[in-house]
């Protein structure tokens, strides 16, 4: 009898072979915001864009500091095309180099498709779509020249896979970035880089100011476990990623969403009425 092979343990080097620089696009708040935390407590330098909030902005920064870490930001609109290569660009020479990047931005419309004008869907597909590949090709630029690897993560949506009614523009966007996942998976594998996508469900990033529940106190029974997930658990996910624990993944999309992808024959068996049949639902 022959024997058995013995076990091979995973390989784990004392560092990267990639510069400990991330870069994380719009981390003013929200899931972006926990990202770029986690992976500064991670021991990244961190580089982030962001928009909507430049109080929430200082906050990151200062959050980061207060971990060790050194941190660069600047103003992103990801709908303005020609400003998204030279963000990521900049970040990174303020930086000294790119190990790690996250495309995190995305905004949402609810609206049917037969309601849309076309100037809500371009600007939406810009912003998750257009903008996001001028992003993702510019760090993949950056990091081949760098010569070390990397890792490349998406925050895509489980509507990327599963359709919601009124959410047409929404879900192509970011149906088309988790395409351009797994192609970028093929094309940069043979330069030591991953990339791979985290798709979340109902995340509690925009609770009225008067909830005071942590988000797993709410009852979400549409969930199988009950519950919102926090942008915390999102940034795990994705800390998880970019580590070497997770050095022979790429080209997969890991669902963060409580089992609720899993939802569809359950949820059209309890089903009673057409509310769902509105964008509100």
């Amino acid at each position: 009898m022959a024997e058995p092979r013995p076990v091979v343990e995973p390989r784990r080097d004392a560092g990267l072979p990639y510069p400990r620089v991330a870069i994380v696009t719009g981390a003013d708040r929200g899931i972006g915001k926990a990202v770029a935390l986690a992976l500064a407590r991670d021991g990244f330098n961190v580089g982030f864009t962001w928009h909507d909030d430049e109080a929430g902005a200082a906050d990151t920064a200062g959050r980061i500091g207060n971990l060790g870490r050194a941190s660069a930001s600047t103003w992103l609109d990801t709908a303005s095309l020609a400003g998204c290569a030279p963000a990521i660009a900049g970040l990174a020479d303020r930086l000294g180099g790119l190990g790690v990047f996250v495309n995190n931005v995305g905004v949402g419309l609810s609206k049917p498709v037969l309601d849309t004008p076309l100037s809500d869907w371009t600007r939406l597909l810009d912003t998750n779509l257009n903008g996001a590949f001028l992003c993702l090709q510019e760090a993949a630029r950056l990091l081949v020249a760098g010569g070390a690897g990397g890792r490349m993560v998406a925050v895509t949506s489980i509507h990327a896979q599963q359709p919601k009614y009124g959410y047409g523009a929404y879900c192509a966007s970011k149906a088309g970035l988790d395409g351009l996942v797994k192609v970028l998976a093929l094309e940069l594998a043979a330069h030591g880089i991953t990339v791979n996508a985290v798709a979340p469900g109902e995340i509690a990033t925009h609770l009225p100011a008067a909830e005071t529940r942590h988000p797993h106190d709410i009852p979400r029974p549409g969930i199988p476990l009950g519950h919102a997930g926090t942008a915390a658990e999102v940034a795990e996910v994705v800390a998880f990623l970019v580590s070497p624990a997770a050095a022979y993944v790429t080209g997969a999309s890991w669902e963060v969403d409580g089992g609720m992808a899993r939802m569809g024959a359950q949820a059209s068996s309890v089903l009673r009425t057409d509310g769902w049949r509105t964008a509100e639902a």
